[in-house]
């Protein structure tokens, strides 16, 4: 684990580099071929024997605690049957994943690959490389090795957990003296924070102090190096909770597209950043604000279509009634708010929740991405606290960006200077993807590990075999009245 986090590398993870493949992508390239059926497909037992190894190797994908049978044997239709249906189970949860998120859950509409993999599989077996056709089914980029890497080297270190720290109720502040320093120390030099040269005393020191900022920086914690219970419950994750994380990373890798838009934006809503590609390279990265948890971002896949410039806010009736109604004409006069048909509405202007742009998607699930008056937060390192809208740092120069790159710099102008709402439609719609990424690369491309601040880690590592986990939550002191 690295100490810093490069901002342009935070959803490094979350996509499948174009460019960056080693191998081609075996997902799709069968897709032309003309179909088969199970009766088309024959074995021999050095395919067997490729199978059982492929399996064996399962671990590199973080799938050693799920099982996978290869049941028949050679020679005889029923056997080729059962061994193509092994087989097929074991190349699904690579291409795929071993879960569907959308059972997992209640909304996931990103696109997920969907390769003809008794095709491919057939084609692998006429060719004597089943082995070779296996392995390139995953994901094939730098941040899937790494995590792979990181999982392997995790899981040979054991299982046990780490020996508690325990939390004495109050913070340890820097220069203070106290038992637990010695065990601090181990915990940070084990994850990459502390030279070991550092490692000695039994105050807290300097050292100690920065490395904790460090680490409270990488898990979204004010990095204040004061040791409460949030930095206490990171130094006690164990080596089996860091694999675990790992594993369940893997598995959202598998649900992506191997070879997605060139053109696109990717919102990482676990770290709180957004990354625009243009034509397969990264051409800004900035920070987001997305929902709290009970109010959480979805995951999502829903083009930008069009650019509304100085928008008015139609108030959900969920916000109306929980948090407006009763407050009274002066509080809506002092927003620029108005009841009109049965609902509120706020007018455009610099205190419109919305901010001076919206860029507005299409799905049923009225998520999009804005600006926002509320510039302070920002500022802060753990970022969720919406109402399930993303929220878009210099959101302004974000619309200049994209209506530059999509010709349409001179309209969105015109269309701002009107100061009243006013809908700009992009030549091309730009596809995003609301992603969810616990694991981040460091500036050296090692894993760094961030916080689940909606649980939802543990659905994905349930079905792949993990028991209840020990992972850092997200307290939110509570989202503002914007979407």
């Amino acid at each position: 684990m690295h100490r810093s986090v490069i901002a342009c590398s935070l959803l490094a993870l979350t996509v499948a580099l174009p460019g960056c493949h080693s191998k081609p992508d075996n997902t799709s390239q069968t897709n032309e071929a003309p179909p088969i059926n199970m009766d088309q497909v024959h074995w021999s037992d050095g395919a067997v024997r490729q199978l059982r190894d492929a399996i064996g190797r399962r671990a590199a994908h973080g799938l050693d605690r799920v099982q996978f049978a290869v049941d028949g044997q050679p020679g005889n239709a029923e056997g080729d049957r059962a061994l193509t249906q092994s087989a097929l189970l074991y190349a699904s949860a690579l291409a795929r994943g071993v879960s569907d998120p959308a059972k997992l859950y209640e909304v996931y509409t990103i696109a997920r690959p969907n390769p003809n993999l008794l095709n491919g599989l057939g084609a692998a077996l006429k060719d004597g490389n089943l082995d070779k056709w296996l392995d390139g089914l995953a994901p094939q980029d730098d941040g899937y090795r790494a995590l792979s890497k990181s999982y392997l080297a995790l899981r040979k270190q054991g299982n046990a957990p780490a020996s508690a720290i325990p939390d004495k109720g109050e913070p340890l502040k820097p220069g203070a003296a106290d038992t637990r320093v010695p065990a601090i120390a181990r915990q940070l030099v084990a994850s990459d924070y502390l030279d070991r040269s550092a490692e000695q005393g039994g105050s807290y020191s300097p050292a100690m102090v920065r490395a904790v900022q460090r680490m409270q920086a990488d898990y979204g914690i004010k990095p204040d190096g004061v040791i409460g219970a949030d930095a206490l419950e990171i130094l006690n994750m164990s080596n089996a909770d860091r694999a675990r994380t790992m594993a369940v990373a893997m598995e959202r890798l598998r649900w992506l597209d191997r070879n997605p838009a060139p053109t696109r934006i990717d919102v990482n809503v676990a770290a709180g950043r957004l990354l625009y590609w243009r034509d397969g390279k990264v051409a800004d990265s900035r920070k987001v604000v997305v929902g709290e948890p009970d109010n959480e971002t979805p995951q999502l896949g829903s083009p930008i279509y069009r650019l509304v410039a100085n928008p008015t806010w139609t108030v959900p009736r969920s916000i109306q009634t929980k948090e407006i109604a009763g407050k009274g004409n002066a509080y809506l006069r002092r927003n620029n708010m108005a009841w009109k048909d049965g609902w509120v509405v706020q007018q455009p202007g610099p205190k419109n929740s919305l901010g001076l742009v919206k860029f507005d998607m299409k799905n049923e699930h009225q998520i999009y991405l804005h600006d926002t008056p509320a510039k302070q937060l920002f500022q802060e390192i753990q970022r969720q606290r919406s109402h399930g809208c993303v929220r878009v740092e210099d959101a302004l120069g974000f619309a200049e960006m994209l209506s530059k790159d999509e010709g349409i710099l001179g309209e969105w102008h015109r269309a701002r200077a009107t100061g009243k709402e006013t809908f700009v439609k992009l030549p091309h719609e730009i596809p995003v993807r609301l992603l969810y990424q616990t694991v981040v690369l460091g500036e050296d491309g090692e894993p760094v590990i961030r916080a689940d601040p909606y649980s939802w880690n543990d659905p994905v590592a349930t079905a792949l075999g993990f028991s209840s986990g020990h992972a850092y939550r997200l307290r939110t002191s509570g989202s503002d009245v914007g979407p």
